[in-house]
């Protein structure tokens, strides 16, 4: 017991080394899952659907997105040597890699690659780019000064955009639909379908019940689930010739990298470490721990070079970057049970879940509006998210002429890609992601302009700068 006060209203009941009943570290466990298990499947279901991956493809990748998150939670929790926080910090897929992934299975596409070979394609980048944030875990005092709000909120501003798009294909049908089937494309079905999502999801997130809020994006989509089966619209036919475990094989697909997207992921590695310093950060003083020293930095060093790590083991098992959840350091205040302890519990059921694919099939037949309905508010968030990083700092006409310039350029090449037809191929590629573009304009911009004395772009909180930057 500890009378440590997280808020006026809130006092934490288990601290980080305490070890809670099993019966009510379950319970805490479960609350955690209910919170982080849409943003853990949403990546690959998104993708697969964007990509045009076949139900049991796209049913392995649900699969494999659940075990490895249980696994990289565990290793984020426990601690081997430098690798992991200690803390009670739970790994699943990151959505800031989402538009960039799906860009390069395009790219891949495009060249007349294979659903293997895409995914081959993906994994493979994603492996050879992790490093990056590795490296810099190592360097977490000195990258605040190269990645500051300015930079991250505009680069997580742009995430945001960019996903937007892909949510509103969704809710039109989906792009293998809009590409093929234009007639069939955005039915009063469809937008019935995420207009009920959507109104789902205000709902619950309105409702005075913590449980229904914390769940509003799960119980929306369940919602829109539900229609959709009554309506005929899902084939569950296909869940009954799955298979009752799910192997894990390391690089099922093969190995290959996408080379143009080389730089666009690393860079997006770079964003995602400042993004975990933050959650990180949050974890910690929520939990009474130390939010300075020498054991903060050692925690946060060792957290985001486990983000790293598990990054390149999610590559290894055929799944997709792995990173910090944010929305568990609501649960921790809600529920005031900060022991790291009831993560191996989350862990043990992640990992149960992705081992059996009857969850994963479940997921990966949800039909494209009802994905694209809880896509848009979850792509709008961070948008907002980046607003928020952005207004955390006082900014002067540097920071303006920074914003301006990088939003200018990154959304130019969106809304007009063939404004880089003259370059090579390569270049092209890589340019053509509005989060590339305009996410080195801000870093370049923020290292060669001259800064005013006046004000040095310090934020007005130290914790604001990098606290709640997650969708998930």
């Amino acid at each position: 017991m500890s009378d440590t006060h997280l808020s006026p209203a809130t006092e934490l009941i288990f601290k980080l080394e305490d070890r809670p009943p099993n019966a009510k570290a379950m319970v805490a466990a479960l609350q955690h899952l209910a919170a982080i298990f849409i943003g853990i499947v949403t990546p690959a279901i998104v993708i697969s659907g964007a990509l045009g991956f076949e139900a049991s493809m796209a049913g392995y990748l649900v699969s494999m997105s659940l075990l490895v998150s249980g696994v990289a939670t565990f290793i984020q929790i426990r601690k081997f040597g430098p690798v992991g926080s200690g803390l009670l910090s739970i790994q699943g897929t990151s959505f800031t890699f989402l538009a960039t992934i799906i860009a390069m299975g395009f790219y891949i596409r495009g060249r007349g690659g294979s659903d293997a070979q895409v995914m081959a394609a993906i994994i493979g980048t994603c492996l050879i780019t992790s490093p990056v944030e590795m490296v810099f875990s190592r360097f977490i005092p000195y990258l605040r000064r190269i990645i500051t709000p300015i930079v991250s909120g505009t680069v997580v501003l742009l995430i945001g955009i960019n996903l937007i798009s892909v949510g509103i294909r969704d809710v039109g049908g989906g792009t293998w639909l809009m590409n093929n089937r234009p007639d069939a494309f955005a039915s009063a079905q469809h937008l019935m379908l995420a207009g009920i999502v959507l109104a789902g999801i205000v709902v619950f997130n309105r409702s005075k019940n913590l449980w229904f809020r914390m769940g509003s994006i799960f119980l929306g989509m369940m919602l829109g689930y539900v229609v959709a089966l009554v309506l005929g619209v899902i084939d569950i036919t296909a869940i009954g010739r799955l298979d009752l475990v799910t192997p894990p094989i390391p690089f099922r697909y093969g190995f290959a990298v996408a080379w143009p997207y080389v730089l666009p992921m690393a860079l997006l590695f770079l964003i995602t470490t400042v993004e975990s310093i933050g959650d990180l950060t949050a974890t910690s003083m929520i939990s009474g721990e130390p939010v300075e020293g020498p054991v903060y930095i050692e925690r946060i060093s060792g957290g985001v070079l486990g983000d790293g790590v598990n990054s390149a083991l999610a590559a290894v098992f055929n799944s997709f970057p792995n990173t910090t959840f944010s929305q568990n350091n609501g649960v921790i205040q809600m529920t005031g049970v900060a022991s790291r302890y009831v993560g191996y519990f989350i862990a043990l059921f992640l990992v149960i879940f992705g081992l059996f694919p009857i969850v994963g099939g479940v997921f990966s037949i949800i039909p494209p509006p009802v994905i694209g309905g809880a896509m848009l508010v979850m792509a709008g968030t961070i948008a907002a998210s980046g607003i928020r990083i952005i207004s955390s700092t006082t900014f002067n006409r540097r920071g303006v002429l920074i914003i301006a310039i990088s939003l200018g350029l990154g959304l130019g090449v969106a809304f007009t890609p063939e404004i880089l037809r003259s370059l090579p191929d390569f270049f092209s590629a890589m340019l053509s992601s509005p989060i590339t573009t305009g996410g080195l304009t801000a870093i370049v911009l923020n290292v060669v302009l001259p800064r005013e004395l006046s004000q040095q772009n310090i934020p007005k909180d130290p914790k604001l700068d990098v606290v709640g930057l997650r969708e998930n």
